[in-house]
């Protein structure tokens, strides 16, 4: 039995397992041992886009749309097809300038601007209130309805006294205590938590097995498969009409306003922002994760309809909340554990994304809204402070619990008048609204600040008229006469039909005229006003971004007088004095100075002292406490375009000197390719020469025994004298073969050979070849066969060659053959346009390794080869080389006491082969 303290335990039991594994990350991270260097690790952190909206809304929506709660996936898969460009390119932009949040690069490419990036900072802000509220939401509702297992009860609608007398209150402080220890111990000078990363992935791990866990059990043990559940969902009507599109699932607009929005949120939600762009160790990881993070999205929405339709079908009357099927599903088939496992799994979706929400929100809280002002405020006399990494810490956890409470003063005032999905399509049109400021600023060079500025203020004005405030008049809040007569009773100004356009979904219609005064003002903005310098340089660092090889051009554009004991006084002030010193001292190593006072206080020292504060506290802040401690020459535009001209060329001349590395390695490796050929050469030199030698002393040695004999022994008999003459002259004749050889083979190979080509029939060639063996053939004893067709296309070639290779070939086979009941057949045929002839004994056979021998080291045919009788060894190279001359080949196949096969194929006369096929 469920009861309330197992619960407790289990639920503090699964967070104090996440606080471990963050803790475990950070410590190996510490030790350099990172355990979120892993593609997969980094896919799975992707997975916090799937919230307790995803774990329970997509089910409540399903129950009401069908397939229409497909866009809020299809858009992130879509998106992530242009990962490998765009979100590298903006990853590759932060990494070189240290930019820790979406505020900080909005403010960092229209010139570190630190009104910009306040603005950016408060829509993100407002814009994710409800988001938060929906997980406050998610965890209360449920929270309630596990405690009163096995009964089902849902939430009333009566609202709790606020604050203390809420259990959402206790809820959202104890997410943000966990907030505080999962990602403010420390401050990190490039904003990364590594242990947070792999907590968050291990997360997504448990919700994805959980909402499958639920998945599999109603489709299989509730129902008999998905065939089951289809089926008779459509056997009744209203069930029915959620599986085909359109009606319910909704109409193309509103298709293609939440495929557009859910691609902006993928890419633009603070959460996703710090996962995928500041949590990044390795942009490689960015190609798994293309594949991996829709492969993710599928499984954990095969069992949505699934789920819905169960959910439908066992609670008719409707008195349950689709959103809870997940959880009141198991519940009402008695089955606890399954309902506290799926708890688990949907606390683990809510807790996720607002400890990762939360820390992204409050970095740029910190950065680029509180730092901005105290830095402003004199009396506080921050330029002078020794340590103020305490302060930024304070600032951060203070932010943490702020956000957290004002998400649940969301939840308290407007969440009970939307469902989950709703409250979430809410801040998905607020993120929507960074699209055309950062998709415009690293590809559009021409975009400026106040371009920015405008169409920030301006879609977020449309967007808090057309979608927020309407959220707080459903709730009572505000006049519900606003939303049907509009503001001072005009009907133009209603704001879910604004200047008269009906027809549209609140999200569709608030999405429309949001981009329209966002994308309008920030190009005509930018259009009527050329940039500063300083955006002029910036905006060269962003679009350029994929071209550069390292570091951005930034020191570059900076020019003055600075020291560099200032500057690590500063950054100890934000970072600590000991890692500062570290980091200092690194760079001088680096750079190949001796020590900290040998080292210049240059340009590229004052960028990298920037970069590593923007970390800390936002690049802009950071840009104007550098400020405070150098004395820089501003630059005119005309000295900047100078200046980003002469980086143009030098990073041209890089890319040429890059291409002629390459050529010279490629003509290095040619050289080494030579070198090794002509080794070979060498190699098969020798081997010529000593199978020469060896032939030639052979008969010579046979020819000087003999004569020896002869003259020593003057009283021979006839007999033995005409032997032994005979024996002389087989051998000066196997000399004069040799020799004849191998100056014939050196005409071949060096070119110098005569050939005389004819159109010859093969045919003919064969018929001589049998009649001049005829006799050697009887002799051995072995018999010959030829297959020859009527009909053959005549081949172009030196007639006395051929004769030389078919002559060759014979005598070799016949050689070779069985003692006694030898046997040797000649084959013609035709093959692909070219004539065949096979040579075949039944011979010993040749290895497997000579036959690669025989080709690769010709030279060595004959005696080297399987143990056959002697020979030259040399009419086998002379026969490939006549067969190559001709645009043939020479090949030889054979089985060790299976006889071989040596074959050849000539090209045919192209005349004569068409007119025979004809």
């Amino acid at each position: 039995m469920l009861t309330a303290p197992v619960i407790l335990i289990a639920s503090f039991a699964y967070l104090g397992l996440l606080f471990a594994i963050a803790y475990y990350g950070d410590k190996r991270a510490d030790a350099g041992r990172s355990i979120i260097a892993n593609p997969y690790i980094f896919a799975l952190s992707l997975a916090v886009y799937c919230t307790s909206w995803t774990f329970y809304g997509s089910v409540g929506r399903a129950a009401t749309s069908g397939i229409g709660f497909l866009p809020i996936y299809l858009g992130p898969t879509l998106m992530a097809a242009l990962w490998w460009y765009v979100m590298l390119k903006i990853i590759r932009i932060s990494k070189q300038n240290r930019i820790t949040s979406i505020a900080d690069f909005i403010a960092s490419r229209y010139g570190k601007s630190q009104m910009l990036g306040g603005l950016v900072t408060i829509i993100a802000v407002v814009g994710i209130i409800p988001y938060i509220a929906l997980q406050l939401k998610a965890i209360s509702n449920t929270f309630s309805i596990i405690l009163h297992v096995p009964e089902i009860a849902m939430v009333g609608k009566e609202s709790p006294p606020l604050f203390l007398g809420d259990n959402t209150f206790y809820i959202a402080m104890l997410l943000a205590a966990f907030t505080i220890l999962f990602g403010t111990r420390h401050l990190d000078a490039t904003e990364r938590h590594e242990g947070l990363v792999a907590a968050v992935a291990f997360e997504s791990l448990v919700k994805l097995l959980a909402f499958c866990a639920v998945g599999l059990f109603v489709t299989f043990w509730l129902y008999d498969g998905f065939g089951d559940i289809f089926s008779r969902a459509a056997q009744v009507p209203e069930l029915g009409a959620l599986l085909t599109f359109g009606g319910a699932a909704g109409s193309y607009t509103t298709w293609a306003s939440l495929t557009f929005l859910s691609m902006a949120a993928i890419m633009f939600l603070p959460r996703q922002w710090q996962v995928t762009v500041v949590e990044n160790v390795d942009e490689r990881h960015l190609t798994k994760a293309i594949w991996l993070f829709p492969l993710y999205l599928l499984a954990i929405n095969v069992f949505v309809l699934p789920i819905a339709l169960g959910g439908l079908m066992h609670f008719p009357s409707g008195t349950v909340d689709a959103d809870t099927f997940v959880l009141t599903l198991p519940i009402a088939e008695n089955a606890p554990w399954l309902a506290l496992f799926a708890f688990i799994g949907g606390l683990s979706a809510a807790t996720g994304m607002v400890i990762v929400e939360t820390i992204a929100l409050s970095t740029m809280v910190c950065n680029d809204l509180v730092m901005p002002v105290l830095l402003r405020m004199k009396g506080l006399r921050l330029t002078v402070r020794r340590d103020l990494s305490g302060l930024l810490l304070g600032i951060r956890r203070g932010a943490i619990v702020l956000i957290l409470v004002l998400g649940y003063l969301y939840f308290y005032l407007a969440g009970e008048a939307y469902a989950l999905v709703s409250i979430g399509l809410i801040s998905f049109s607020a993120v929507a609204q960074f699209a055309p400021a950062i998709i415009g600023g690293i590809f559009w060079r021409g975009g400026t600040r106040i371009g920015a500025m405008g169409g920030l203020a301006a879609g977020f004005l449309v967007w808090v008229y057309t979608l927020l405030l309407p959220s707080f008049a459903k709730s009572g809040w505000l006049p519900i006469g606003f939303l049907s007569q509009g503001l001072f009773g005009i009907d133009l100004l209603k704001p879910q039909e604004l200047f008269g356009l009906s027809g549209l979904d609140d999200i569709a219609h608030c999405l429309f005229w949001s981009m329209l005064a966002n994308i309008g003002c920030y190009v005509a903005v930018s259009l009527a006003k050329r940039p500063s310098a300083a955006e002029h340089g910036q905006a060269t660092v962003f679009v350029d971004a994929l071209r550069q090889s390292g570091a951005t051009a930034g020191p570059r554009l900076w020019r003055g007088s600075a020291s560099v004991n200032d500057l690590l006084s500063l950054l100890g002030r934000f970072l600590g004095p000991e890692r500062a010193q570290e980091a200092f001292e690194s760079y001088a190593r680096n750079r190949g100075a001796r020590s900290l006072e040998s080292l210049a206080a240059d340009a590229s020292l004052v960028h990298h002292a920037e970069s590593l504060l923007a970390g800390a506290i936002g690049s802009a802040s950071a840009r104007v406490m550098v400020a405070s401690v150098v004395a820089e020459e501003p630059l005119g535009l005309d000295e900047v375009m100078n200046i980003i001209d002469e980086a143009s060329q030098v990073l041209a001349y890089s890319r040429q000197l890059e291409q002629k590395s390459r050529e010279l390695e490629a003509a290095s490796q040619e050289l080494r390719d030579a070198n090794q050929r002509l080794q070979e050469l060498d190699r098969l030199k020798d081997d010529f020469i000593s199978t020469v030698t060896h032939e030639l002393r052979t008969p010579l040695t046979s020819i000087r025994a003999f004569s020896e004999i002869l003259r020593d022994n003057p009283r021979l008999d006839d007999a033995q004298r005409a032997q032994f003459l005979g024996t002389v002259i087989k051998e000066s004749e196997r000399l004069t073969r040799l020799i004849n050889q191998v100056l014939d083979l050196s005409k071949i190979e060096s070119g110098n050979a005569e050939w005389h080509s004819s159109e010859i029939d093969m045919r003919e060639v064969v018929d001589d070849a049998v009649a001049a063996v005829s006799q050697m053939f009887k002799e051995n004893g072995v018999q010959l066969e030829v297959n020859v067709p009527r009909a053959l296309p005549s081949i172009v070639a030196d007639r006395d060659r051929l004769m030389q290779v078919m002559l060759n070939l014979l005598s070799n086979a016949a050689k070779f053959c069985k003692r006694p009941g030898g046997k040797v057949s000649i084959a013609l045929a035709r093959q692909d346009g070219f004539l065949r002839v096979d040579v075949t004994d039944n011979g010993i056979g040749i290895s497997d390794s000579d036959q690669e021998m025989i080709f690769e080291k010709f030279r060595q045919v004959g005696d080297t080869l399987t143990n056959r009788p002697q020979g030259t060894g040399l009419g086998l190279p002379i026969c490939r080389q006549i067969i190559n001359h001709f645009g043939g080949r020479l090949w030889v196949q054979s089985r060790p006491g299976e006889g071989a096969t040596f074959s050849f194929t000539l090209p045919f006369n192209p005349a004569q082969a068409q007119s025979l096929a004809a």
